[in-house]
């Protein structure tokens, strides 16, 4: 059995990760507590418990926490089991939990999305979701995939963007909706309150060497940069997002330090 990753970000806020052992993806999950529920972010590449102890992980962070804050809960603590997106590397731990108690595991189509956040329009409405004195912003981010999302804590000022944006490859599959979604994210960065400190990926594919990534398999990589990345990399993923190359179409690859933009339209 493989463990996770644990780092405690803070005493309301974890960072899991899965090893590389266990899958090569090695993505990286978080789970934020709140006074009445948790939300985890993605459930790994996994479904197999033995190979990575998910929801022993999940369920020993939770019991950590609820340790520390004895008087607080008369009744069941709830965990909400959300994603960045639907792609398999992001949602196979999903059944690990889907039985455990007092869970809600949302679904991960375009409409399940929406239902379950109560997007009013989508992808251009922002939905807050209250986790009891802690606020999380739900965001539309398509372009990726369809029911993909990002998640702004506004108690860390945490940007939590999955795959969209991350110190790795940036895969483009619908342009126009990726576009807009960069484009969104700069709307709420500029105007957020309180102003993103810092945004978080779910993977990192880049070496410390700027403009060098690790090919697709790697299981092993000592000089990987840094997870964390600055609210200014939007501006740059924008940018890369106008790079054209012959005859004026987009270019099927823009290298930048910490990320390659990839077009990878299907």
């Amino acid at each position: 059995m493989t463990a996770a990753d644990v780092t405690w970000l803070d005493p309301d806020t974890v960072q899991l990760r899965q090893p590389k052992a266990s899958h090569w993806e090695a993505p990286f999950l978080f789970l934020l507590f709140g006074r009445d529920r948790a939300i985890l972010f993605d459930t790994g590449a996994t479904g197999d418990e033995r190979v990575f102890a998910l929801r022993g992980a999940v369920d020993g962070a939770i019991e950590t926490w609820l340790r520390k804050h004895p008087a607080r809960f008369a009744r069941p603590y709830e965990l909400v089991v959300a994603h960045t997106h639907a792609h398999g590397d992001h949602i196979a731990g999903d059944a690990l939990l889907a039985a455990r108690p007092g869970t809600t595991v949302v679904g991960t189509t375009p409409a399940e999305v929406i239902a379950f956040f109560g997007f009013p329009s989508w992808p251009d409405a922002i939905v807050p979701f209250d986790l009891g004195g802690r606020v999380i912003d739900v965001i539309g981010a398509p372009g990726h995939e369809p029911s993909a999302v990002v998640y702004y804590d506004r108690a860390t000022r945490i940007l939590f963007t999955g795959d969209t944006v991350c110190p790795g490859n940036l895969y483009v599959r619908d342009r126009a909706q990726f576009v807009q979604t960069i484009d969104r994210l700069i709307r709420f960065r500029d105007a957020a309150k309180p102003r993103i400190k810092t945004v978080l990926g779910a993977h990192v594919e880049m070496s410390t060497t700027p403009g060098v990534d690790y090919p697709p398999g790697t299981v092993d990589q000592p000089d990987e940069a840094p997870l964390a990345l600055p609210p200014s990399i939007l501006d740059e993923v924008r940018a890369a997002l106008d790079v054209t190359g012959k005859h004026g179409a987009p270019k099927k690859r823009v290298v930048r330090d910490r990320f390659i933009l990839v077009d990878d339209q299907r």
